[in-house]
C-alpha cells in the first residue's frame, strides 16, 4: 500500500528530484510516492535517486510493454527503445514458437514473449549472475527457463536448429564511448552489458557467428542497434548465412537488425 501524499510532500519531493539534476523529477515523484508505505520510507528513496541510482533500481521494478519487469540493482534496466526490438520479435514468433533471449539481461524480452505469443517456449541466457537472478523472477514463473554463462554456451544443445525467434540485446556502446553515458548506467549497471568493445559491435559479430547453427531453416536473429552502426552491423551479420534487414522507429529512436536463416 503506497501512501497518500498531500501537495505539500509531492512538491518537496519534486523539489528534491529536480535539485539533484532529475530532468523528469514531476514522473520520478508519482513513481516514488506510489511505491513508498511511509513518508520514512519515501525519504530514503529520494535519498537514493538523488545519490545517482536509476529510479527503476529504487523501486525495484520497471515499465516494459505493458509488464511490470523486476529490476534488481547492478542489473542492466529496460529502455523504452527496446520494446521496439521486442515487438518485432513477437511478431514474428508463431504460436508455440521456440524462442530464446540472449544477453538477457533482467529477461524483459523473454517476459514479454511469454505473456504476449501463445504456447511460447522460451530459454534466456546471461554472463551475470545479478542479471540471471533476476531474469529468473521475470521469466521462470512464465513457464521460461534462465541459464547462465556466455552467449550460446550455457543453452541446451537440442535447441541447436530449432529456435525460431532469437532476440540478443547485446551491448553496443563503443569502449570509448562509456564514459559519455548518463551516470546511472556507467555507476550503476554492469559494464558487461554497456560495452561492446572498440566499434560497438565485439559482441554482435560473436552472436552472428553461431547464430545460424542455433536457427531453424527461415528462423530471425533480432538486435538493437544505433542508426549510425546499423550499416556496419548488417556487415557483421552477412555472409554468416543470415539475410538481414534493418528496421527503424522515429518515435522510440530505435533501431533493429532483423536476420533470417537461408
Amino acid at each position: 500500500m503506497s501512501i497518500d501524499p498531500s501537495f505539500s510532500l509531492r512538491s518537496t519531493t519534486v523539489s528534491r528530484l529536480r535539485a539533484a539534476g532529475c530532468v523528469f523529477a514531476e514522473d520520478e515523484a508519482e513513481l516514488l510516492l506510489s511505491a513508498a508505505h511511509d513518508a520514512t520510507e519515501l525519504d530514503a528513496m529520494v535519498e537514493r535517486r538523488a545519490a545517482g541510482l536509476p529510479v527503476e533500481h529504487v523501486v525495484g521494478w520497471a515499465a516494459f510493454a505493458g509488464l511490470r519487469i523486476a529490476v534488481d540493482a547492478g542489473v542492466f534496466v529496460p529502455r523504452r527503445r527496446t520494446e521496439f526490438l521486442v515487438g518485432q520479435a513477437v511478431g514474428l514468433a508463431r504460436p508455440g514458437a521456440l524462442c530464446v533471449d540472449l544477453c538477457c539481461g533482467s529477461g524483459a524480452a523473454g517476459a514479454v514473449l511469454l505473456s504476449t505469443v501463445p504456447g511460447a517456449e522460451v530459454y534466456a541466457s546471461d554472463i551475470e549472475p545479478a542479471a540471471v537472478r533476476c531474469a529468473r523472477r521475470n521469466i521462470e514463473p512464465r513457464g521460461g527457463r534462465v541459464h547462465e554463462g556466455d552467449l550460446f554456451t550455457p543453452l541446451p544443445d537440442g535447441l541447436r536448429g530449432r529456435v525460431e525467434v532469437l532476440v540478443a540485446n547485446v551491448p553496443y556502446v563503443p569502449t570509448e564511448d562509456i564514459g559519455l553515458l548518463p551516470p546511472e548506467a556507467r555507476e550503476h549497471e554492469p559494464l558487461v552489458a554497456l560495452d561492446g568493445g572498440a566499434d560497438g559491435l565485439d559482441v554482435l559479430r560473436r552472436v552472428a557467428a553461431e547464430a545460424a547453427d542455433w536457427l531453424a531453416p527461415g528462423g530471425h536473429l533480432l538486435v538493437e542497434t544505433s542508426e549510425q552502426q546499423a550499416a556496419r552491423a548488417v556487415e557483421a551479420v552477412a555472409g554468416r548465412g543470415l539475410e538481414p534487414r534493418v528496421i527503424t522507429s522515429e518515435e522510440l529512436y530505435a533501431t533493429v537488425v532483423v536476420a533470417t536463416r537461408r
